[in-house]
């Protein structure tokens, strides 16, 4: 089984740019995707897309979105199909294809989409390195999933947010050979 590093920490820390960095930095050995915001001309954040690191992109949730059975997290509508659609064809490519699953994020939003818990599990229990961010907060399926013995959780803070892209990728390095 691989191993699991999730990274977490409040809202706006950095999360999803050190996991960018880290998929930079491994080029065609990570595949996966990362989600960004979706912000008006007046810088009002609107949304979240999905991003998979070949390029496909769907919107996953949007103030927009707004018709009455949509799950909603706060003012956004979520769209669970283009979640299933785009981000778990990601992780489904990349358990056949590469060597570090990445997954940003395991949050509020995609936690309505079974078919999301289930491929982040088997994700988990592959033997692929995963690294994923993940809400802070508390949720059963969250918390079962941080206290599984082949993963580690660090915070990203404001402090070491610009060194952890090395860090994380040093621990995969050393993950390998440990191998």
């Amino acid at each position: 089984m691989g191993k699991t590093l999730l990274l977490t920490g409040r809202p706006g820390v950095g999360k999803t740019t050190v996991v960018k960095k880290v998929a930079d930095a491994l080029g065609k050995q990570a595949a996966g995707f990362y989600t960004e915001e979706i912000r008006a001309a007046s810088g009002r954040r609107q949304g979240f897309r999905l991003v998979t690191l070949e390029g496909d992109e769907a919107v996953m949730a949007h103030t927009d979105l707004r018709v009455d059975r949509r799950p909603r997290v706060s003012r956004y509508g979520v769209d669970v199909k283009a979640i299933e659609d785009i981000g778990v064809a990601a992780i489904q490519r990349a358990l056949g294809s590469a060597e570090v699953i990445i997954v940003d994020e395991i949050g509020k939003m995609e936690l309505f989409c079974e078919a999301f818990k289930k491929a982040v599990s088997k994700a988990v229990e592959s033997e692929n390195p995963v690294l994923a961010t993940i809400m802070r907060g508390s949720r059963p399926w969250v918390d079962e999933l941080k206290a599984k013995e082949e993963v580690e959780v660090w915070e990203v803070t404001m402090e070491n947010r610009d060194a952890l892209p090395e860090r994380v990728r040093q621990w995969f390095i050393v993950d390998a050979k440990a191998e």
